[in-house]
């Protein structure tokens, strides 16, 4: 006795044949998922070797800064440290500091470093943050491009039905299934977009925090060798 009509559909198909048997917009909806997918993974891959790469520096840098005995010291080793969002923001400082001294033969404007380094800050903050804004759109729009492709292939596969004059599984499966492989294309790129997208939003909050952090060393640092 042959089994249930549906046993029967999967055993005699794959996701391939669904795949094999979609259409032009099909194959358009699932080439959009999967290079938004694709590009979504190298945004990934790059954002975890910066902020690794910006996180081990900043602490090198942190180190170096607070063994150092005055500004000149620090500038003189910062080159070493580059990576680090820290010396961006420490030499956002010093350039004002300088200029001050220059002019006045001293410190005269407190508010005007803290700004500088406020502005290095953001700077940094700015240039970390470089495509995160495409994770964000992966995560909110790929579940619904998916959709797309969903509605369309059940309509499809409803117009087939009606051609067909069959209401068997056998006539209405495939296209439902095409269907539904589009959503869950459109599942598969958003997800991972969304959680990492909110992990490095957390390490941003980190790393931001750490530069305010600096900004106030920073000041007390030049207020006890000029001592203004």
């Amino acid at each position: 006795m042959p089994g249930p009509p549906a046993a029967f559909f999967l055993q005699q198909t794959d996701i391939w044949d669904f795949i094999s048997q979609g259409s032009a917009f099909t194959y358009a909806i699932l080439g959009i998922l999967l290079l938004a997918s694709l590009y979504s993974w190298t945004v990934i891959f790059s954002k975890m070797s910066s902020f690794k790469t910006a996180s081990r520096s900043d602490a090198r840098f942190l180190r170096a800064f607070r063994k150092a005995p005055g500004l000149e010291a620090v500038m003189a080793a910062s080159e070493q440290f580059r990576p680090s969002p820290l010396v961006s923001v420490f030499e956002y400082g010093y350039q004002e500091v300088s200029r001050q001294v220059k002019a006045r033969g001293g410190l005269a404007n407190h508010e005007a470093i803290s700004r500088s380094l406020q502005l290095g800050v953001s700077e940094q903050l700015s240039r970390l943050e470089q495509n995160l804004n495409w994770l964000a759109t992966t995560a909110s729009v790929s579940p619904f491009i998916g959709l797309l492709g969903t509605v369309i292939g059940i309509i499809r596969a409803f117009q087939n039905l009606g051609s067909a004059g069959s209401t068997s599984l056998r006539a209405v499966g495939p296209g439902i299934a095409e269907a539904l492989i589009a959503t869950a294309v459109g599942l598969f790129a958003a997800i991972p977009a969304a959680i990492f997208y909110n992990h490095f939003g957390h390490l941003l909050r980190v790393m931001g925090a750490r530069m305010d952090d600096f900004s106030l060393e920073f000041l007390n640092l030049i207020e006890r060798s000029f001592g203004n």
